[in-house]
């Protein structure tokens, strides 16, 4: 295509001639069609506004991988995950990182040479597989009881907002264990004084979103034993792993929580948050094959087989698995533990700077999980949300928000470090933090910017 000219002959303006300079419509579908070039950058231009998700310290999720890794997820974007019959290798795949997962938590009965003796599925993200894993409790209980007495589900009020969906559209009572000032995670007394005929499990949480810390889940279940060894209520329990499952294993491998631990019936982990994959993969993991009631596997023939299927989701693309078992076979749990323990090094570095600076009070270092969290100490003439504020404006996404019941006095900051985060990196955020004190306190108006955000996943 000849570059348009000017009248008096002089080639337009490089940019300018790629793309149209009118309006396009926002809301409503064109009129005519754009070229492909044009409307590539149309929509790159405005999703520039979004700024850096490298220099996003509010998610979990990863925002970084190998370039070959992103090479293999984008050949394989079309291959429909459901299709097992046409994608026999996709399929395999997935099998193999079920199981892979289900050796890292420890599942018995394992055979090494039958990746199908694993009881699993990945999901899209752990949201996913929270719903499958809570339906399998509903559905134990349910086979062990005569009544209708509505079940319950013991959980702290610090879990994730999916266990708040799951109770709500499947008709479980939740029973939120509260927190307060100090302790922002379940304790096993709490545990035994909620739970009754009809709790169809305990929620423990393996990093919670709110700190990152990890819930006393061997000591839940020693509660648990001793309540039903004395002819309490015998109830299983479901370890919310999300954040720590892929990191516990390799900072803290013998701390017993996952199957080592006969009470722990099923699993669910984040593959893209520190499973290191982009977002879209997840897994639920059960105990043995007995933990997952048959009644909730559906088999269909009308993909060109009879395959099993355990989701609630249909289609759906087979590259977040394909990048997961790239990472898997990339790492090895050399590497992973090679990531974490950097990770965490550089978690515990930027802790050690904010727990040196007068205006601030640690409440975990990001040695358990790399995830830092802290709050101002003292009477301050400005609030956790003005630091964010301020933040945000020199391009760090630092989250701050209130803490759970019943602890909602409690307002904190929120960083969460990632794959990609970089020790240089943890030294420019704590200059732009010390900076933002420094402003604020200098300023000293009170006023600032004080609208509390959105508590961030």
């Amino acid at each position: 295509m000849a570059r348009k000219k000017h009248p008096n002959g002089v080639i337009s303006a490089a940019y300018t001639g790629r793309i149209a300079t009118n309006p396009v419509p926002a809301l409503r579908l064109p009129d005519d069609q754009l070229d492909p070039e044009a409307a590539y950058r149309f929509i790159h231009d405005e999703l520039m506004l979004d700024g850096s998700s490298r220099l996003n310290l509010a998610t979990f999720v990863t925002t970084w991988m190998d370039p070959q890794a992103e090479k293999l997820m984008a050949e394989t974007f079309d291959k429909n995950m459901i299709d097992k019959d046409e994608y026999p290798a996709t399929a395999s795949i997935e099998e193999r990182c079920v199981n892979m997962v289900a050796d890292l938590f420890h599942a018995p009965g394992l055979d090494p040479e039958d990746p199908s003796s694993a009881t699993g599925v990945s999901t899209i993200g752990s949201s996913e597989a929270v719903m499958l894993a809570g339906l399998a409790l509903k559905w134990r209980w349910r086979a062990r009881v005569s009544d209708s007495t509505r079940p319950n589900l013991v959980l702290g009020s610090n879990v994730q907002v999916v266990w708040e969906k799951f109770c709500r559209y499947f008709d479980v009572e939740p029973r939120y264990l509260p927190m307060e000032p100090g302790r922002y995670v379940i304790t096993p007394e709490q545990v035994r004084e909620a739970v009754d005929e009809n709790t169809i499990g305990v929620v423990a949480i393996l990093g919670t979103t709110f700190t990152g810390e990890l819930e006393p889940v061997s000591e839940i279940c020693d509660t648990l034993d001793a309540l039903a060894a004395s002819g309490g209520p015998d109830v299983p329990v479901h370890v919310d792993a999300a954040s720590g499952g892929f990191v516990v294993p390799f900072l803290h491998p013998h701390l017993e929580w996952d199957f080592r631990l006969p009470r722990v019936k099923s699993i669910n982990a984040s593959g893209h948050k520190y499973g290191l994959t982009y977002p879209g993969i997840g897994f639920a993991v059960w105990r043995t094959k007995e933990d997952l009631p048959e009644d909730l596997v559906f088999r269909v023939n009308y993909l060109g087989g009879d395959m099993p299927t355990f989701t609630l989701n249909f289609s759906r693309p087979g590259n977040q698995v394909v990048g997961q078992y790239y990472n898997f076979l990339r790492l090895g749990r050399s590497g992973y533990t090679d990531i974490m323990e950097a990770l965490r090094d550089t978690a515990v570095r930027v802790s050690q700077h904010l727990a040196s600076h007068p205006a601030f009070e640690v409440i975990t270092d990001g040695s358990a999980i790399p995830v830092i969290s802290f709050t101002l100490a003292g009477d301050r003439p400005f609030t956790v949300f003005d630091v964010s504020h301020e933040l945000r404006a020199r391009d760090w996404q630092v989250p701050a928000y209130t803490m759970p019941d019943n602890a909602t006095d409690v307002a904190v900051l929120r960083i969460v470090v990632r794959e990609g985060f970089s020790a240089d990196l943890g030294r420019l955020l704590c200059i732009a933090i010390s900076e933002v004190i420094d402003q604020l306190e200098a300023v000293a108006a009170g006023g600032g910017h004080s609208t509390e955000t959105h508590f961030a996943h």
